[in-house]
């Protein structure tokens, strides 16, 4: 029977292949007593099953491919702290004494504890967080229970296995690269989760969220993972199957003329130079960065250094990371995003206090503020790394003057700090602000004084503005980077810091956006910065755009309410 589910598509492209499926330990684990007797073979149970799979973490590292993605090591490191961690590896034992429960019970029921509090963090890459806990419980399990993590695949080359399954670690993602899998699909997951980081470092096809393909599967069925559309059809027809090859030998030979385009300077047909950025998230993201002809960094999420571990990264180990980015850009700007999480989202196990709203509550430049000490240890840190290069520094989430006053007072707190230590930095770094609450764009005038420029997060403006809170699959259908008022915005913050002669750029989402480029082309935008996948298409989109043109057409999307209308100048704006 051939039918299709729908999902979300992390990594882009199309595979066709055979289904492989991977089984879910966690959801296999009975409860049963334990004899008075047999409580300490219990234990020695529990305990022989946590060595093998620090053994397995510890072996598969020192398998990484040479060509792997350097987060890969991180991966498993995290997961062996997790399984180090008291509360999976001393907690269960426990549980096993006073209850005389089996060993795989008491693991699983302290794993539920501890992921029964990440489903309140509102950050998603944090609340997805969950999922590194339950693999690396998956692979205790799978010790136990005599299990395999990912078994060796018995298709020829030809044939690519795609594997299915309820969820999967990134651990076992690097058997992707060893045994060359051609795509996954998971029930579980989102398009934050570290499985959907790696995939899109090696440019797997992918998608996650389709809750019933593990069920609905079985082994050895055809399946075509559509990453572009998030689609996967199950038993295609015939001719289904010839307009899929026939798409993916499209979509490669497209890959390969917009390689074409790499040394190509971006500017519109009438000779409007246009910069585009890109953005990482890591160090290790910045040759891909390089690969698709990005002009700089435009936004590097420094949060993913402090995440997924129990202390703070020291300055010596911010600075280093921060320099080898600044280094491989060789003199093209990189800028900095200072630490963009809050008290609702845990860097070092500690939840923080509850807050009713956290999307508002003390997050991103206003959580920096309350903690002088880190703040001035990373504001060094980026200092030392910016006489390496063309570092800038970008404070998210301002909404008050104040707080561009007070970062600024920390900034030369730091460089006195420096100065004592005799280390290098440039003096006249720049400093910039995330126009990101509607607030800030709605008095962009007392913010543009004090800053050297200005970038829009359109994912969290169009959040704040709508009322939308876009990782909650409820009112999803509802967050509309083409509400009026949300166009209103952007287009008023692009011109009236273009009048002003401050740069600006966007950063958000809405940048990397194909069917938008020529929208914000018209708008006044000069400045984009996006994934490195979405670069050159969108250089190609730059490229065959008339500016006079779009500038009219810009205008009247404007002036227009109807939803309807502004969808159907925008397919004339793109055709």
């Amino acid at each position: 029977m051939n039918f299709v589910l729908h999902g979300h598509a992390v990594s882009g492209g199309i595979t066709v292949g055979y289904a492989h499926l991977v089984s879910t330990a966690r959801l296999e684990v009975a409860h049963y007593e334990v004899a008075e007797d047999a409580i300490d073979a219990e234990l020695e149970r529990f305990d022989r099953a946590m060595r093998t799979a620090q053994e397995e973490l510890q072996e598969l590292k020192a398998h990484i491919p040479a060509d792997s993605p350097q987060e890969f090591s991180a991966f498993l490191d995290l997961h062996r702290m997790i399984l180090n961690d008291s509360a999976l590896a001393l907690a269960p034992r426990e549980l096993i004494r006073s209850r005389r429960s089996n060993a795989e019970w008491a693991l699983v029921q302290q794993m539920e504890r501890l992921t029964e509090r990440f489903d309140e963090i509102e950050d998603p890459y944090l609340r997805e967080r969950k999922a590194d806990v339950q693999q690396a419980v998956e692979r205790v399990l799978k010790a136990m229970m005599g299990g395999q993590t990912l078994a060796e695949p018995a298709a020829s080359e030809e044939q690519k296995l795609i594997v299915v399954a309820h969820d999967l670690s990134p651990a076992d993602m690097i058997l992707f690269k060893r045994h060359k899998y051609g795509g996954f699909v998971t029930d579980m997951g989102g398009v934050t989760s570290h499985t959907a980081i790696v995939a899109r470092s090696l440019g797997i096809p992918a998608l996650v969220g389709l809750h019933y393909a593990r069920q609905t599967i079985s082994e050895g069925e055809m399946l075509i993972v559509d990453g572009v559309q998030g689609v996967l059809v199950v038993n295609p027809d015939p001719v289904v199957l010839a307009e899929y090859r026939a798409r993916q030998a499209e979509l490669k030979a497209e890959r390969q003329r917009l390689k074409l385009l790499k040394k190509t300077r971006a500017a519109t047909l009438d000779g409007t130079p246009i910069e585009l950025f890109a953005n990482i998230e890591l160090p290790q993201d910045t040759p891909e960065a390089i690969e698709a002809g990005a002009e700089g960094v435009g936004l590097f999420r420094t949060e993913f250094i402090f995440l997924n571990r129990k202390d703070l990264p020291a300055e010596d180990e911010q600075f280093e990371a921060y320099r080898d980015v600044a280094r491989a850009m060789e003199g093209r700007p990189v800028v900095l995003r200072t630490l963009d999480v809050g008290a609702d989202k845990t860097m070092n196990g500690d939840a923080g206090r509850p807050m009713p709203n956290p999307a508002m509550g003390l997050r991103a430049i206003r959580y920096c503020l309350s903690e002088p000490p880190m703040f001035l240890t990373q504001l060094r840190a980026i200092l030392r790394a910016s006489s390496y290069g063309k570092v800038r520094v970008l404070l998210p989430m301002l909404a008050h003057a104040h707080e561009i006053d007070q970062t600024l007072t920390l900034v030369a707190q730091a460089k006195e700090q420096l100065d004592e230590r005799g280390m290098p930095y440039d003096k006249a770094i720049e400093i910039g602000g995330m126009i990101e609450i509607p607030a800030a764009a709605l008095s962009l005038p007392i913010f543009m004084k004090k800053l050297n420029f200005l970038s829009i997060g359109t994912n969290d403006l169009i959040q704040y503005t709508l009322a939308i809170d876009r990782t909650d699959d409820a009112v999803a259908h509802l967050y509309d980077p083409l509400h009026p008022a949300v166009l209103a915005l952007v287009a008023n913050t692009i011109q009236t810091a273009t009048r002003g002669g401050v740069p600006v750029a966007v950063c958000g989402e809405m940048a990397g956006d194909l069917q938008l480029t020529r929208l914000l082309l018209g708008l006044g935008l000069r400045n984009f910065s996006m994934h490195p996948s979405q670069l050159l298409p969108t250089k190609e989109r730059i490229l065959h755009t008339n500016l006079a043109e779009v500038q009219a057409a810009a205008q009247r999307v404007l002036r227009t309410t109807d939803p309807a209308k502004t969808r159907e100048l925008l397919a004339q704006l793109n055709a």
